[in-house]
Formats: C-alpha cells, structure tokens, sequence
C-alpha cells in the first residue's frame, strides 16, 4: 500500500482541513470519542515545544488524499526522553502497512532524538484496551504493555458531599498568570514520584492558560497557612466537543497534592470541591482519568467519591 503513497512533512494551517477530516472519518467507523475540529488541532499543534516540521507525518494517495497521519508528542529533555506516537489511518487503508510505517518513522525520528541529545527514548503509544486491530499493530511491531489506565464518570446529579479542608488550608481560585512559578513548582513536587513524570514548564503552563476553554473559576488550589500552594484541582469544559457528541461533560483535568501535604484530606476535599464546580457551571457528568496503579490510592479516591470505570486503555512501549 505505502508504495502508492507519498509521504511528506506537514505544510502548516493548510493540512488543518484534511487532518480533521482524516481523524472524523476514523472516529466515524472506531467510535472512539477522539473527534476533532480545526480549531482544537490549531490549540494542539501550536503548543511550546513541538518541532511541527518533524513531530508530524502525512501519507497521501497520487491524486493528494490524505491517507494516513502520524504525530508525536516529544517529553522535555532528561535522562529519558519519551516520544508518544499517534496515528490515524483511512479504514479502508488499514490492516496493510500504513500502520506499520506510521511506527517506523516514529522510530526514526525517535532515534534522530537519541542522537541529538545523547539520552534514552522510549517509543509510547495509548489505545483503548479493545482496540484489537491497533493492538495487533504494536505488538506486531515490538511494544509491549507498560501501563493500565481506566476512565471514569461520574453523574453531577447525585449528592455531592461538602469539601472538609484541614485547619489551616484555604479553598482559593488560582490568582493568574503572575503565580504561574509557584503553580508550576506545585505540579511538578506533586507528581515527581509517579510513573513517567516529566516535569511540566513555565511556559507550557502559561499556553495552557490562554487557551479558549480556559476558565478561572475552575482553575482551584488549596493554600497553607503560610502561603504555600500545597493542593490543585483545575476542571475543564470542551465546548466544542459538547457540541460535538451531544454529550454534556466536563473534565477533573488535573488534581494532585503536593508532597509533605499528602494523607491530610487534601486531595479528596479539591475533588469536591471541582465537582461543585463543575456542577455549577450546568454541567451533568464529570470525566477523568487515572493511572490504574496509581500509588497514592488515587482510583480509591475517585470511587469513593462516586466514579465508576467507563473505559480502559492501555500505555505500550518500545525501546528504540
């Protein structure tokens, strides 16, 4: 199949169309909640870091149909560098070598990182656990299974208990971009220890905040008596993907403690807390998602607090 197609780099705003297309056309048939439109993949693909001429690949037929794209995203430099690898492929073109070739050049370029840097990498990709056909592909191609996650919902229509936050802490909206240092420092103190940490940037987390779903009233830290950011919970509503799937949501995107404030009740009074909020903002159901072998017990948390699993998926690796 690859020998009919070309492959090239991507070419800017104007692949925007296509890709879209591309990626509805696979949700269409797979029915994978993985939706798009032109403006999300802009937010996406404009994020700090992304070297766009090399982290991206388009396969095309001989009359220019967009047949199959590949992209990776590439962790901060450290003693491991991780590339995850995304692809979408036409389904009619599937099952042939346009996957397998996805792979390759994410290899490739995954080696070109290697030599750059002289660290380690890791080829990754995340599928959903009954994606039989994809996870032919991996495993077909070296990966093998690193990590479980499950996604869960909850129904905001059911009694949200009251948050309860230890003598001394503070319930508080994050103040804006001027704490983002210390916001940043809170994140990655948090989540130092858990499984394939990278630590997040200044200015990854300043894009994040001029993003169009942004909203400062779902953005929430907890404050110790001496004003150290010691908790965080920031919740998100994709508009246009409510608009897309009919379904109303929004997103615990992010919740963590920060170490030397944990087993405190922290974590489990910011999740209220979000619900509330979310709640608040009309929204039905709350989604997140977990590391299956989270090590602070976070699955417990979320279960105690009313979500169920929804969705498994599962994180393959490969040495390259």
């Amino acid at each position: 199949m690859t020998a009919n197609l070309s492959a090239r780099c991507y070419a800017g705003d104007r692949d925007l169309r296509a890709i879209a297309d591309l990626i509805n056309t696979c949700e269409e048939v797979d029915r994978l909640n993985e939706g798009t439109s032109i403006s999300e993949l802009q937010q996406e693909f404009n994020q700090p870091s992304r070297d766009l001429a090399r982290d991206m690949c388009l396969w095309e037929d001989a009359g220019g149909k967009l047949i199959g794209f590949a992209e990776l995203w590439i962790s901060e430099p450290g003693e491991v560098i991780d590339g995850w690898l995304s692809f979408s492929v036409r389904p009619e073109a599937r099952r042939g070598d346009v996957e397998a070739a996805a792979v390759a050049w994410g290899e490739t370029r995954m080696r070109q990182v290697a030599q750059e840097s002289g660290a380690c990498v890791k080829l990754r990709s995340g599928i959903r656990a009954q994606d039989a056909d994809r996870i032919s592909v991996l495993e077909s191609c070296g990966f093998r299974v690193d990590r479980y996650f499950c996604r869960m919902a909850r129904s905001l229509s059911e009694p949200i208990a009251e948050p309860e936050f230890p003598e001394g802490f503070a319930l508080r909206q994050f103040p804006g971009e001027e704490d983002s240092e210390a916001w940043v420092e809170m994140f990655n103190q948090s989540f130092i220890d858990h499984w394939n940490h990278h630590d997040l940037t200044v200015e990854k987390f300043k894009y994040d905040l001029g993003k169009p779903s942004y909203r400062k009233d779902l953005d929430l830290i907890a404050v110790a008596a001496d004003g150290t950011y010691a908790a965080f919970c920031y919740c998100e509503i994709n508009v246009e993907e409510c608009d897309r799937t009919g379904r109303n949501e929004g997103w615990i995107a992010v919740l963590g403690t920060r170490r030397g404030f944990r087993k405190l009740g922290l974590g489990r009074s910011m999740l209220l807390a979000g619900l509330q909020r979310l709640k608040a903002a009309g929204v039905e159901t709350a989604i997140l998602g977990v590391d299956a072998a989270n090590p602070s017990g976070a699955l417990r948390l979320y279960e105690s607090a009313g979500f169920h699993n929804i969705r498994d998926s599962i994180s393959y690796v490969k040495d390259v």
